[in-house]
């Protein structure tokens, strides 16, 4: 995402989030899908007519290349909130005062006062012990207390969290803080209802003045008796009291596999069985400002003394709780290969020179040691003490984030190119350049294909990759959407052409090695950017059309490509029908999988699996579909799965099968193998010797 650079002809949104150009709006003749029946897909007869649309002709003969198991994974953003009040389930929000900045006294928001001065103070100072974090809060309870030495009402602070804390009946959560005392202590800490009438649960924490003097880490778990979502953490006292704060966490016990990551979220990654994660951006990567980039140094060791820093692209302070170990470690539980896109001296308002790039190329390298080197290194040894003493498997980096066009990128980009490849030669390094519109200038085994367009521009270039140069470096599609007014928040349309456009990359595998769709996530509080992959709140969260057919296309990393036709579409159903085939070899079964999708009216279309013989395959067809009552279509809070693939079972005999293809609708079809497969001696003949040619090297779509 970057604001100056087209990179295609067409209409299409770029930039962090700046416009670029306007979404061609959705042509007329696309039918508005009304008037669908629950039956769908008929096996081995035509329905809705006798009139066959289309042919796909599967050649099993023929193979192609091996599809990379990286093919189609996700690209994290911290971009609406998706990881600060997101998949970071971390309910405090500026839990170490820092995002008011270094000048005291200074913001403490969101935190709230309890009660009211002159009997309560609340200030920051730069009294913390931790370096990295210097500001403290000072709170003093003031004021006369009754024979037993108590206050009339408990005074203290609140913290809503990101729009209300999830607190819910029977979990548990721990609440940590760091503090001192110029006396004994008897705080109550407590979740409270958002309108902070009802406890939903609470712990003391009681010390001796002797033993409150100094800083130290004070540990609370409270089991909640009650649900509210939209909760608040409340620390208060009845004492007079004079104490310091700081670094005030509260999350609950309950993560993704126990290494904090929100479980809901996580767990839709996860079932996306994305072959790779790239992060942590974007234009997050670059900042604004330099001084607001990302840094990876900043954002690892103690999350205590990680001195956060200000998202200013998308406007939020992140105190930077997802860091460069938990990317890694988040990829590796959802077995995904990591892909780091670092900042190579340039941010969108300025630029190193190439002369003075070497400290930040040092300090990428010394990124690398602590993802990859022993645990004795200088850095492997804190990833190490961090609990990860094995190397994490990180092969693929991004020098930077669509910076192509800059002054000073090719420059930094050789040198940091240079520089990691004499140490790591496998390191696999991805420029920002597009090479399918001009040869790349410098070296690279990757390079970045970003598009946001409007649904019909998107489906169009699903034969974008067919006739690009195979001997160049390979394409990673790290960005694609379908964006304006055509994508709502995530509409039926958007996803069945974002589908159709992977078809593409499927079909073009041998020189597609990664893509992602993008943005991944969104809090409903904070839609800078919309559409999304996956919607949430404090609570819940949801997948959008465009996050279902992600899951659909999850089968294609590590399977064979295998060459498909479609034949004889004319007339309304030109150019709306695409289709990719592979063959997948799992442990205890092979099958062959056809995508078929299609962006216009209902079709008949006949499948063709040719070169095997009449009993090679099952005598059922598993088939899933995705697809809605209207192109607007949109699943929500309270229609969660208004639009979500369907799967079902048809019966098969022979090779052929003959469904109906409802209009907009994504279509996978899964043809099992019966036993070792069997293939007839006379190869079935393609119509032209132009095709017999393409099936050999890829996919046509005719």
């Amino acid at each position: 995402m970057h604001p100056s650079k087209p990179h295609l002809a067409v209409l299409s949104f770029l930039a962090c989030g700046f416009l670029l150009t306007a979404a061609k709006p959705l042509s007329s003749d696309i039918p508005d899908r009304t008037d669908i029946s629950d039956e769908v897909i008929r096996g081995n007869g035509l329905s809705r007519g006798n009139a066959l649309d289309a042919t796909v002709v599967v050649d099993t003969f023929q193979t192609g290349v091996n599809v990379p198991k990286t093919l189609f994974g996700v690209f994290f953003e911290e971009i609406n909130h998706a990881g600060v009040g997101g998949l970071d389930p971390e309910l405090v929000s500026n839990r170490g005062f820092e995002a008011g900045g270094q000048y005291t006294p200074s913001s403490i928001e969101p935190w709230r006062p309890i009660g009211s001065e002159p009997d309560l103070w609340l200030e920051t100072q730069k009294a913390s012990v931790f370096e990295g974090n210097p500001i403290a809060l000072k709170f003093e309870a003031r004021g006369a207390g009754d024979e037993n030495g108590q206050l009339k009402q408990a005074l203290g602070f609140s913290n809503p969290g990101y729009w209300g804390m999830n607190i819910e009946a029977g979990e548990e959560y721990n609440v940590t803080m760091w503090l001192k005392s110029e006396g004994s202590l008897n705080l109550t800490v407590a979740f409270l209802s958002q309108n902070g009438q009802w406890v939903l649960g609470e712990g003391h924490i009681v010390e001796f003045a002797e033993n409150a003097a100094t800083w130290q880490q004070r540990h609370v778990t409270i089991r909640a008796s009650s649900t509210d979502h939209k909760g608040q953490l409340a620390i208060t006292t009845r004492q007079p009291s004079t104490i310091w704060f700081d670094q005030i966490s509260a999350k609950p016990v309950k993560t993704f596999k126990g290494h904090g990551m929100r479980v809901d979220l996580a767990e839709k990654l996860l079932s996306m069985k994305p072959g790779f994660i790239r992060f942590p951006g974007g234009c997050y990567v670059e900042g604004v400002r330099l001084l607001n980039a990302f840094r990876w140094r900043q954002s690892v060791g103690r999350w205590e003394n990680r001195p956060g820093h200000l998202n200013d692209v998308w406007g939020y302070w992140s105190d930077d709780g997802l860091g460069l170990f938990e990317y890694l470690q988040l990829a590796e539980d959802i077995d995904a290969a990591p892909v780091w896109v670092f900042n190579n001296g340039l941010s969108h308002t300025s630029e190193l020179d190439t002369k003075t790039i070497g400290p930040f190329i040092k300090d990428v390298l010394d990124g690398i040691e602590f993802a990859r080197g022993p645990a004795d290194s200088e850095w492997g040894s804190l990833r190490a003490e961090m609990g990860h003493p094995e190397p994490f498997d990180l092969e693929y980096m991004a020098i930077g984030n669509e910076d192509c066009g800059k002054r000073h990128y090719e420059g930094n980009y050789l040198r940091f190119y240079q520089a990691i490849k004499a140490r790591y030669p496998f390191m696999k390094l991805i420029s920002n350049c597009d090479a399918t519109n001009m040869p790349l200038v410098n070296p690279a085994d990757l390079f970045d294909y970003h598009i946001y367009t409007s649904a019909a521009a998107l489906f169009a270039l699903s034969n974008k990759f067919d006739g690009y140069d195979r001997s160049g470096p390979k394409v990673f599609a790290s960005e694609y959407a379908v964006v304006g007014q055509d994508a709502g928040t995530g509409s039926l349309l958007a996803a069945v052409s974002e589908a159709g456009f992977m078809v593409g990359l499927e079909r073009n595998s041998d020189v597609i090695e990664m893509a992602s769709y993008a943005p991944l996530f969104v809090n409903t509080h904070d839609r800078t950017w919309n559409p999304d992959a996956i919607v949430f709140n404090s609570w819940q969260s949801y997948g959008t059309p465009s996050y279902w057919v992600q899951t659909m296309f999850n089968s294609s990393g590590g399977s064979l490509l295998i060459p498909a036709l479609v034949q004889g579409v004319q007339g309304a159903t030109a150019n709306t029908l695409v289709a990719s085939a592979t063959k997948r070899v799992d442990v205890n079964q092979e099958r062959y999988i056809v995508k078929a999708v299609n962006f216009g009216g209902p079709m008949n279309v006949q499948i063709q699996l040719s070169g095997l013989s009449e009993d090679a395959l099952g005598p059922e067809v598993t088939v899933t579909t995705l697809t809605g009552g209207s192109i607007w279509d949109e699943n929500s809070f309270s229609e969660p799965e208004k639009v979500v693939p369907v799967k079902s079972r048809v019966p098969l005999a022979g090779n052929d099968l003959l469904v109906w293809l409802p209009p907009m609708s994504v279509n996978l079809f899964e043809f099992p193998l019966a036993v070792a497969e069997a293939r007839t001696e006379v190869h079935v003949e393609v119509q032209t010797e132009e095709h017999v040619e393409a099936s050999f090297e890829k996919i046509a779509v005719v």
